[in-house]
């Protein structure tokens, strides 16, 4: 699928790694890795959406494109609503947000949200997840979950160890990992503007809570590839290079 739009949230404030979009990831600027996934996707368009002058001088140079954002967003989707509107995109046209420190995202990952969402027409957003390495992930609170019904369709997510086995012991079978990768309807991305944070996101700290909560329905799969995890640290973007410098 190619009828896709993927937009990339970046700022360069980082707690844990400062100037992190400009970061020297063997060779390319970490945003510059995490645009080269976007195109490799086969998407309609790519568009690096910031409020730093900085960061869209080095995709503009490297030949992409880019939305210049408020500097106040509280949070990447509040970012990418106000990129779409900018774009001026239709109401079902589908965005894609790829987050600007995962330069190891599978294309095909990609192409296969937003197939999800384009399947789905009831649906306003659309998501993935994985299945847990252990019962010591699934418990960790640092990973989110995700129960969904028989359709697919999310009906919630946690940092909490969900579903609750009754019995004891950890539900293997159906523990899902919550992956942090959306596809939006423009349309979405605009009404988005319009919600307050609900009750549930402020309690669980999870933006995806407040969809939920206004009655939107989130479609999600299996990701049918494994998802590295993003770049946060020093010590990931160290690890990243070494992976880089061996392709």
């Amino acid at each position: 699928m190619s009828d896709f739009h993927v937009l990339i949230p970046a700022r360069l404030a980082s707690t844990r790694l400062p100037g992190k979009p400009l970061a020297d990831l063997a060779g390319r600027a970490l945003i510059l890795r995490v645009c080269d996934r976007a195109r490799a996707a086969g998407a309609a368009s790519v568009h690096v959406a910031t409020d730093s002058e900085e960061v869209a001088g080095i995709v503009r140079a490297d030949g992409g494109d880019v939305v210049m954002t408020r500097g106040d967003h509280r949070s990447g989707t509040d970012r990418l609503a106000e990129a779409a509107s900018k774009l001026q995109l239709g109401e079902d046209e589908i965005v894609v947000n790829l987050q600007g420190d995962e330069p190891e995202m599978p294309s095909s990952c990609l192409r296969q949200v937003a197939g999800l969402l384009a399947r789905e027409s009831e649906a306003r957003m659309a998501t993935l997840w994985r299945v847990f390495d252990s019962e010591v992930e699934w418990r960790n609170p640092n990973v989110v979950k995700l129960v969904a019904d028989e359709r697919g369709r999310a009906l919630y997510f946690s940092r909490s160890a969900i579903p609750h086995a009754r019995d004891g012991g950890w539900p293997e079978a159906v523990a899902r990992a919550h992956l942090g990768l959306y596809a939006y309807r423009a349309g979405a991305l605009r009404d988005w503007q319009s919600l307050g944070a609900s009750d549930l996101e402020r309690l669980e700290s999870l933006e995806q809570l407040r969809a939920l909560s206004a009655g939107w329905v989130i479609v999600c799969d299996r990701a049918d590839a494994p998802v590295p995890s993003g770049i946060d640290t020093p010590e990931d973007l160290a690890a990243a290079c070494a992976r880089f410098g061996r392709e």
